[in-house]
Formats: C-alpha cells, structure tokens, sequence
C-alpha cells in the first residue's frame, strides 16, 4: 500500500514539473513575440530577451568641391592603353607650366561649360575640349578663320546659329558657341551610333572624312573603330590628346603637374539685353571693368552690345545684383550716347560711320534713310561711344592696334596694303606663310583686302651682311644688277614691291612703255644689296 502511495506521489511531481516546464515556455514565447512587435526596449531586470536597434544612414553623393575633380572623376572615354597618350603625356611634362596656365584661364567659363555639357548628356570629358582646341582662350584665331573657345570656323558656326556681325561675332561668345559645340557633337555622336570617340575626331577634321575612313577600313575587312582608321596626323593626336589632358587633370602630382583649382560653384549670371548698350554705361551700372567686360564677353567686337536682337550678356554672380538695381533706378536714361552731326562736302555715310566707329546700317535706320545719299548741309544723329577708343581696350580695333605694336622674337614688318597685293604675293614678298599671315592679322582667307590695311609680319630670320656694316656707316651704295623672268600675274606694282624699288625705276632701266608685262619677259633690276628690301 505505502508502494503504490509513493508511486503516485512520484507520478504527481513529474506531471506537475512537466506542465511549469511548458508554462516557462509558452511565457518564454509570449516575451519573444512582444519583443517582437514593440518598438520601444526597457530596462527592466525581468526582460528576458534585449533587442538591438540599428539606425539606417542614406550616404549623401559626394560632389567634388574642385570642379576639375568632378569632371574626372566621372570621365569614360579611354584609350586601349597608355601607349596611345605616351607622347602626348611626356610633351605636358616636359612643359609643365603650360596646363597651369590653361587651367587656370579656364576659371571664369569652366561651371558654364560643364552645366552645358552635363544638361545634354555628354560625357563630361567634352568640357576638357576648348584646353585641346583654344587652351581656353576665347579670342583665339588659327590660320583656317577658325574662332572661339571651340574653334568653329564660319560655315559651321553659321549652321548653328552663331550670328557674325560689325558688332558681334558668335564663335567668340562662351555660352552661345559652348550650346552650339554641345548641339554639334551630339548629332556627330548620333552619326556615329553612339561613338563618342569617332564624334569627336569628326569635330576635327569633319565628318565626311571620318565617314570615308570608315568605309575604307570597312572595305579592306578591317575594324572601324577611331584607333584603326587613317586620319590626318592632326586629327590622330586630337583625341589622344583630350584623353591624356584628362589623366593628366585626374592625377596631376603623378606626372608632375600643377592643376588651378576652380570652384564647383556658378560665379556668372546672364541677363537678356532687348536695347543696344554702351559697355562703358554697363561697366559703371555694374561696377566690372570694360577689359573684364571683354573678357567675359568675348563676342563683342566694338565699344557696344549688337544692335539687332536680344543680346545675352554675362556678368559676375556678386555683380549682377548692382546692374539690374541701377536698370531699375534709371528707366528712362538713353543706354548710348548720340551726336546731331552737319552733313560736310565730301562726306559719306562710310566716311560718317567710321569717323564715329558705327556702321552705315545703323546711321541709316537711325535717320530712317531710304538709301545711302546724303548731301552737304543735312543733319544726322549718329551715336558715339561715351568713352575715348583707347578705354574699350579690348575691342576689335583696339587689339587690332596691339598687334601691330607687339613685340616678340623675330623680326616685326608692317606692311601696307597696296593695289595689287594678294595673300600669296605678300607671303612670297615677306618669305613668309599665307597661313601665318592669317593667324598674326585675324583676317579671313576668303576676304579681299582692304588697300592701306596694315599687315604684321614675323620673319624668323634676316639676311645680314655683317662684312658690310662700316661700309653703311661710311653711306657708300653698292648696286648689282639682277636679271628677273616676269612670270604669270606678275605686274610692274608686284615685281617693284619685291625688290624694295619703283615701278617708275623699272621703266626706265628697261625702256618700257605702257603695255602689258609677258610671261618669260626678262627684265633688269637694279639691286642696292645694303638698303634693299628684297626677299
């Protein structure tokens, strides 16, 4: 009996450490399931399970505060290998000024560049592009009339909308020929599917050539892409060339470089002007100097804004604010300056407009003319400049006049324009280059020129007669006679300009009258060899 007792009693102990056993479990499960769904922890000492909050942080992008970083730490375009920018590398380092330079002239245009160039999509690397094609000199001017930040010659500068006129010139404006430059590669990108490579060698050297260097690989089974083609030798090292600018830019302490840091921060503005200005009259409403003026402004050739069309002007950031408070403050103020000038015998409406640096369209529209006569005694008005030429310092005229005051090595020639006188007869007489002419004077190949022009010629090197010297000093002439072939187009102007002499000389050393020069016609020129101009 007390067996059976103790059996049950041992039986009761197990059923009840069995059900707290289940009990400490379901209790277990219901603290880990509000545990669960609570969103607040306690401190309790009777908190069985402690859960560990974990605070999310969304990274901000990071943007780079020198804008040069920005643009390459996002560039795309790549070469195979380095061996491609090889030279164009070592030639940076072995002048390791000249992208110092560069980047740091690019200062006041780069945050307009890139906006432009990051808003239509374009690998941001085509914002390097005016380094390889002006070195971001916006006034730059190569021997093809080529002009501007990105070279546009007039062609193509016209078919996208820059405007040229006696005031303005569009390939020379940062944000106009920037917007078309962007607008033309991205249609040179579509024609090359998507090639941005091929795009911009055909930047260079036109697509037509590209597209015939394709077809001429594709016609030999070979690849099309830019590293295979056969391109001219300038256009081969074009892109190579923007490539190794930007390794450059990106790791500058590792080919020794010294890179200008610009800001990732706008620092210009722009403001539509519907009304011509005076540039004096905008540099005292905005407190910027008519050579700044000019410098952000590059398009303006004269002492004016254009007078057709809303022009867009580009002003400091910090001095937009006093311009357009001084436009308010003087609603009515006339924006240039007006003279009521007497008609003279003589005069002209060219005379007119070039006396008071205007043009004759202007004269005319002004005084509501129906054409182009005027006669002595009638009144005009006419608008001048507030200020003297030599204040718009920068104008056409005035670098016009820099340029032929210059100084650099060589030997400097002005030479006058004479009845006659062609781009290949003045290079001939001067031993000089038709290409270089055009690059020194900014004049279009396409373009007669003007009789009385004033050219500047470089000459690298002289003929010097250095045993002659104290004969010089003594004034004694030594002449020799030179037997010259008339050859075709020659004429007595040409062939006396040639040898430093007259045309009247010329005539009278070979008895001639007054008909026409012959090809093959030999004749006898008398040659000072001390004062000579010959060349």
């Amino acid at each position: 009996m007390a067996g059976k007792k103790w059996r049950a009693n041992i039986a009761k102990m197990f059923r009840r450490a069995f059900i707290l056993r289940i009990a400490k479990q379901l209790l277990l499960l219901t603290f880990l399931l509000l545990g669960a769904c609570s969103p607040q922890t306690g401190n309790s000492t009777n908190q069985l399970v402690k859960t560990e909050v974990k605070k999310v942080v969304v990274a901000k992008p990071v943007v780079e505060e020198d804008l040069w970083r920005y643009i390459t730490n996002r560039s795309t375009l790549k070469a195979p290998s380095q061996k491609q920018l090889y030279w164009h590398i070592d030639w940076f380092k072995k002048h390791p000024d000249y992208l110092t330079r560069i980047t740091k002239r690019a200062n006041p245009y780069l945050y307009l560049v890139v906006q432009e160039v990051e808003k239509a999509g374009l690998p941001l690397e085509i914002a390097l592009l005016p380094i390889v094609e002006s070195a971001y000199y916006p006034f730059s001017y190569s021997h093809g009339t080529a002009s501007g930040l990105w070279q546009f010659i007039p062609s193509t500068g016209k078919l996208y909308g820059l405007k040229d006129s006696w005031w303005y010139d569009g390939r020379r404006d940062v944000l106009a020929s920037t917007k078309a430059a962007v607008k033309y590669l991205k249609n040179l990108n579509k024609l090359f599917k998507g090639d941005w490579l091929l795009a911009i060698a055909a930047y260079n050297s036109g697509p037509g050539r590209v597209q015939r260097a394709i077809r001429d690989n594709k016609k030999q089974g070979k690849p099309t892409d830019f590293w295979h083609l056969k391109l001219p030798n300038e256009t081969k090292g074009y892109v190579p060339r923007l490539l190794a600018v930007t390794e450059l830019i990106k790791h500058p302490e590792k080919y020794s470089q010294t890179i200008t840091p610009v800001k990732n921060s706008p620092v210009l503005e722009s403001i539509q002007l519907s009304t011509q200005f005076d540039l004096a009259l905008i540099s005292d409403w905005s407190a910027v100097e008519l050579e700044d003026l000019y410098s952000l402004n590059p398009g303006l050739k004269r002492w004016a804004t254009p007078t057709e069309g809303v022009y867009t002007l580009l002003l400091p950031s910090k001095n937009m604010k006093y311009f357009k408070q001084s436009m308010l403050d003087n609603p009515n103020r006339a924006r240039l300056r007006w003279v009521r000038y007497q008609v003279k015998q003589g005069d002209s409406l060219s005379v007119i407009a070039k006396k008071y640096t205007t043009t004759i369209n202007q004269i005319s529209s002004v005084n509501q003319l129906r054409n182009n006569l005027i006669k002595a005694g009638d009144y005009l008005i006419v608008p001048v400049a507030q200020k003297g030429s030599k204040a718009y310092s920068s104008s056409e005229s005035e670098r016009e006049k820099n340029r032929l005051n210059s100084n650099k090595p060589g030997h400097k020639v002005i030479h006058s324009v004479q009845k006659g006188d062609s781009l290949w007869l003045i290079a001939r007489k001067y031993q000089v280059s038709i290409n270089n002419i055009i690059k020194w004077n900014h004049i279009k190949r396409s373009e007669p020129l003007k009789l009385g022009k004033k050219l500047v010629l470089w000459q690298s090197s002289l003929s010097t007669y250095k045993d002659l010297s104290s004969v010089t000093k003594l004034g004694i002439d030594i002449d020799r006679k030179v037997s010259y072939r008339v050859k075709r187009g020659d004429n007595l102007s040409t062939i006396a300009a040639k040898f430093g002499v007259s045309v009247v000389q010329i005539k009278q050393w070979n008895g001639l009258d007054n008909k026409p020069l012959q090809p093959g016609q030999r004749l006898t020129i008398m040659v000072n060899v001390i004062n000579s101009k010959m060349k």
